[in-house]
């Protein structure tokens, strides 16, 4: 299990990853459409979670729940992972691709149509230090289109963090130490 907790002035997480699970994750965030991203990413991507979350902003609360559970995802990322997911997902009028690499190389390509989700997908690439690029192939319903993009997500990350037993890079294993104060 990994679990993360992140408080602030302004927003209250924890949130705890667990091994798959058949029943449902326990989210609430206080944000409907949040919660409901989040359990469809967490079904999708094989990887239970529980989040409680709440926050003064709605803007606050999305980003920082974006924020923990990229971290709590870069905790939980094997070692030994297959480290590239790819899935495109209808929905509806939507289509989506997400390509991910948990290689530990932040960076993210989007957009989607809703700002506030798309800041959602950019916290979570940088905290999870994944590569994340998100393509909206077409649609013309935000929520179809946000939703397609999490249900991808969570299949790409399905794929991504299968233990292969090797480590998938040409470097091999990267290590990097920091010592003393500046």
């Amino acid at each position: 299990m990994t679990v993360v907790v992140r408080e602030s002035k302004e927003t209250q997480i924890r949130i705890a990853l667990n091994e798959p699970s058949v029943t449902l994750p326990t989210i609430e965030t206080t944000e409907p459409f949040l919660d409901h991203m989040l359990v469809a990413l967490s079904k999708y991507a094989g990887v239970s979670f529980d989040i409680r979350a709440k926050g003064d902003l709605r803007h606050h609360l999305i980003e920082d729940v974006a924020i923990a559970l990229g971290a709590a995802f870069a905790a939980h990322t094997p070692a030994n992972c297959a480290r590239y997911g790819e899935r495109t997902v209808p929905m509806d009028d939507a289509l989506v691709q997400v390509v991910i690499d948990m290689g530990g190389r932040p960076y993210y390509r989007g957009p989607l149509p809703s700002g506030i989700y798309d800041h959602f997908m950019r916290s979570f690439a940088d905290n999870a230090k994944a590569t994340l690029h998100v393509r909206v192939l077409r649609g013309t319903d935000k929520h179809h289109i946000v939703e397609a993009a999490f249900k991808a997500l969570g299949f790409a990350l399905r794929e991504a963090l299968v233990e292969t037993g090797a480590v998938f890079s040409t470097k091999g294993s990267v290590k990097l130490e920091i010592t003393g104060q500046a």
